[in-house]
């Protein structure tokens, strides 16, 4: 997914502020703070000249008296402004960063398949943890100061333009400098965001290689390896960390040496004697007060402009993925059960990361109720199959139909339901054994229902021995069990939900000889009422199949029931014959 790097900060920030405006108790409260603080720190500089020019030198015992309560007054006044800007902001920011994260993962959920081919997963977690944490900067702590300054700054120049216009024209001169700085310096901060983005989730990657193959990096000595690797990337974000450093450690000085430059000119004019006479002292002072009071705003305003383009590079990445197009759902007819035919015409398929198609123009129909198995070697195409059906992606050319209907003709959550997977790839959640093999369907089965499931899947004997039995919980995909285990218990899971038709990918392939054979019957049995598309390894456990589809290259080779395909002596009978130790008595001949 590439990302719009041209894409300017205020079209970004007014979409975030959309976000802001769905909190306006809290945005309001923030804005009566934040203008507030500016207010009060206002009226503090103009009670300088009464103080002056009527207390002091006019001898107005009654400036004197009130002044100390004034003060007083002022401070806790500035104190409960600052609490209100800050608790509010972030108030209002963390429920921002709620919403997007929530946005984002939901939206993650919605993307095709083809999508996460393409995207690597460390920079996809980190959008959802870094990325997020500092648009919660941008809308929060930033936003207040940037408007509680901005206000500041606003105030005092409009107290310096009140009491002598003549004196403050000199800041609309070095106003356009000071901004054209900080907008320089903000296209600096953006690009440098961008590569630290994409550095943390080399590092977020990099991590999660080594803790997924924590086991391999024993195995083999990989801890050098990977401590080399972590290091680069580690090292990598250290720079780019210090060429932010780097360009807000030159930013500030500069616009406040501009700023310092503007003070300079105002100190120089003010002895001109035609502007001398004009100035009583406590004007004087107010407009030296004010201008030094500038510098520390200005300051702000620069230093948080650092953590402000982070805030908003992130939301560039952020809206850019909820940008994204996810998978596509135009089909309109709803299905309670099918019958379960299923027939592929002409089906070409390429994946979006590969330039050879998996499937050329593959055609065959199963019926409803009948058991076909998919064989061949590694990478011919057989888990493509099952992955088409699911609409986990679409086909380039042709036809699949489900009961004589296109499948895209079907709703995804309609069509979905209709399919029970098993995969040789088993996923469990970091939940119990129950929630695990009623997943995302609790609310639709008892405890009762769940046990059987476990039971004709050869579960029940070891989740009956665990500690709390199907409340045990298996830890992150099923780290306290054993590949057997997982396989059962993703074979219950499918059992449960009672499908018309069943995906075996390679479903016992993780299972021992014994249990292999107690599962095989379960399937055997569960395969009677239900249409079932078998993917195989071990040739021995499809012979019972009504078909059998030999696949090569993305193409069907051979088809037949086990005793025809060994009577040809094709393919079937060459993979069957080495697969059992046979390779001398297989027959030399090219079927294909």
């Amino acid at each position: 997914m590439q990302q719009d790097t041209s894409q300017e900060s205020w079209p970004v920030f007014k979409r975030l502020l959309g976000y802001v405006r769905d909190r306006k108790l809290g945005l309001v409260g923030g804005i009566i703070g934040m203008l507030g603080y500016a207010a009060v720190d206002t009226t503090f500089v103009y009670s300088i000249k009464p103080l002056i020019d009527q207390g002091i030198n006019g001898n107005d015992k009654t400036v004197l008296t009130w002044m100390p309560f004034f003060v007083l007054g002022i401070v806790a006044l500035r104190g409960v402004a600052t609490f209100l800007s800050n608790f509010c902001m972030a108030w209002v920011g963390n429920h921002v960063v709620l919403k997007l994260q929530q946005e984002v993962f939901n939206h993650l959920m919605a993307m095709p398949m083809s999508f996460f081919d393409r995207q690597n997963t460390g920079a996809l977690l980190s959008k959802v943890t870094y990325d997020a944490s500092q648009v919660s900067s941008a809308a929060s702590s930033t936003l207040v100061s940037i408007v509680r300054e901005g206000a500041t700054v606003i105030g005092l120049l409009g107290l310096m333009f009140w009491h002598s216009w003549q004196l403050s024209i000199i800041f609309l001169v070095v106003g356009p400098v000071v901004g054209v700085l900080i907008s320089f310096i903000s296209r600096r901060f953006r690009t440098i965001s961008r590569q630290i983005q994409k550095a943390m989730g080399n590092i977020t990657t990099s991590t999660e290689q080594m803790l997924k193959g924590h086991k391999e990096v024993l195995m083999f000595g990989g801890q050098e390896v990977e401590s080399k690797r972590f290091f680069r990337v580690s090292n990598h974000m250290r720079q780019q960390n210090m060429k932010m450093v780097a360009a807000n450690a030159i930013g500030t000085p500069v616009v406040q040496t501009v700023a310092s430059i503007a003070l300079a000119v105002f100190l120089y004019v003010a002895t001109i004697d035609g502007v001398r006479e004009t100035l009583t002292a406590g004007t004087f002072t107010v407009m030296i007060t004010s201008m030094m009071m500038l510098l520390k705003p200005l300051k702000s305003l620069t230093d948080i402009n650092n953590q402000f383009q982070k805030g908003i590079t992130a939301c560039q990445s952020l809206f850019g993925l909820l940008d994204s197009a996810p998978e596509q759902d135009t089909g309109t007819r709803t299905l309670d059960r099918a019958r379960g035919e299923i027939e592929f015409r002409n089906v070409t398929f390429t994946y979006p990361t590969k330039q050879t198609p998996a499937l050329h123009n593959v055609s065959f129909k199963v019926e409803a109720g009948k058991s076909v198995a998919l064989v061949g070697r590694s990478g011919s195409g057989k888990s493509t199959i099952a992955s088409l059906l699911t609409r986990f992606y679409d086909i380039d050319e042709g036809e699949i139909l489900l009961d004589g209907v296109n499948i895209r003709e079907y709703r995804l959550s309609e069509l979905r339901k209709q399919f029970a997977l098993v995969s040789q790839q088993v996923h469990l959640f970091n939940d119990t054994v129950a929630s695990n093999i009623a997943y995302a369907a609790e609310d639709r089965y008892d405890r009762e229902q769940i046990r059987h499931a476990a039971i004709v899947a050869h579960a029940d004997e070891f989740v009956s021995k665990m500690s709390d039995g199907y409340d045990t919980l298996v830890g992150e995909n099923g780290a306290s069990l054993s590949g057997g285990q997982r396989q059962r218990i993703a074979i219950a899971r499918a059992m449960l939900r009672d499908a018309p038709v069943l995906l075996l990918d390679e479903a016992t392939s993780a299972l021992d000889t014994e249990s292999e054979r107690h599962i095989q019957a379960a399937i055997d049995e569960l395969c009677k009422a239900r249409t079932s598309l078998v993917i195989a390894h071990r040739l021995s456990t499809i012979e019972k199949a009504d078909e059998i589809l030999v696949i090569d290259e993305g193409r069907i080779v051979e088809r037949g029931d086990h005793g025809t395909l060994m009577a040809q002596g094709g393919t079937y009978a060459q993979l069957r014959a080495i697969q059992f130790g046979h390779p001398d008595h297989a027959p030399v001949s090219d079927p294909a």
